[in-house]
């Protein structure tokens, strides 16, 4: 398998479809939860208003697409705790097609809930339009990736399913409430919407509710895809190189610290949008802007 990288990652990557879909926690997990939460946010929040009804599809998506982040950590942890990726490794097949394989699985894995997520919310649940679909794929893809790079991190650098499990709740739980993709940013006291552009949940959910209200400019959207990709290329190299096939392969507590490196081009990006960005600006001109809109028409934004 050594000779063909691609042809490995894309071997791979059946294999870990195949694997998924068979697995019916997972199934529920992908499909089934993310829609009952839709439901139930357009149900209570949404007033029958489908400027609001696109902005709860925007974060439902945001979940969706971040589940990448949990999933792939504990499933490499399980293989190479159950010595699968040894056997792997016997094939021999290094680290990156093993680790691409994965980010492939995953989104295309994650595409068929995205693409029921949205016809619900348009025929079920009346949302108007269909926002700016080309923006929805493109954050969609590069978020993907971006989020399975960063559980594979977490998968790299933790030796036991326990210590997975708890260092992904502290981060998971972080980038779901601080982001805006269960509460909306703007109703956060401003030192929390400032602290929240260092985060990388946060392009994405604004970038996705944006994009689902047809709220997004396009240089807002080139801003989130280039901060996101940005992010899965740093993750992916780091992940890369701190891969671990063995279960007898321990790693130091200080190897932790690479998931904070990772977050360099956040920090970068979040820096610059505290001193000259306008991007809290415009978050908290959309949210006013949702409140008072009629429900017959979605809001139109000033560019």
């Amino acid at each position: 398998m050594a000779s063909n990288p691609i042809g490995n990652t894309l071997t791979l990557t059946k294999i870990r479809v195949r694997l998924a879909m068979r697995n019916r926690t997972f199934l529920f997990f992908s499909l089934i939860m993310p829609l009952g939460f839709l439901f139930f946010f357009v149900t209570i929040f949404s007033k029958n208003d489908p400027v609001w009804t696109a902005y709860i599809l925007g974060a439902i998506l945001t979940m969706t697409v971040m589940g990448s982040f949990w999933g792939l950590s504990v499933q490499l942890v399980m293989f190479r705790e159950a010595g699968i990726l040894r056997r792997f490794r016997l094939a021999p097949l290094g680290a990156g097609p093993m680790l691409a394989s994965s980010i492939l699985a995953n989104y295309i894995l994650v595409l068929p809930s995205v693409a029921i997520e949205i016809l619900v919310t348009k025929f079920v649940l009346h949302m108007h339009g269909w926002g700016n679909l080309w923006a929805i794929f493109l954050l969609v893809t590069i978020g993907s990736a971006t989020f399975s790079s960063f559980g594979l991190i977490v998968a790299s650098v933790t030796n036991t399913m326990q210590e997975t499990q708890v260092i992904n709740q502290v981060i998971w739980t972080a980038f779901l409430f601080l982001s805006g993709a269960t509460v909306p940013l703007a109703r956060f006291p401003h030192w929390i919407q400032g602290a929240s552009l260092f985060m990388p949940a946060t392009y994405l959910a604004t970038g996705l509710e944006n994009a689902a209200t047809n709220l997004a400019t396009n240089s807002e959207i080139i801003t989130d895809l280039i901060a996101l990709t940005i992010g899965v290329l740093v993750a992916f190299e780091i992940s890369r190189q701190l891969f671990r096939w063995e279960p007898e392969a321990k790693v130091p507590g200080s190897a932790k610290l690479w998931v904070l490196v990772a977050m360099i081009p956040f920090l970068a990006f979040g820096t610059y949008e505290n001193v000259k960005g306008d991007r809290l600006a415009r978050i908290r001109q959309d949210f006013q802007m949702m409140n008072r809109t009629a429900t017959a028409e979605p809001p139109s934004r000033s560019h």
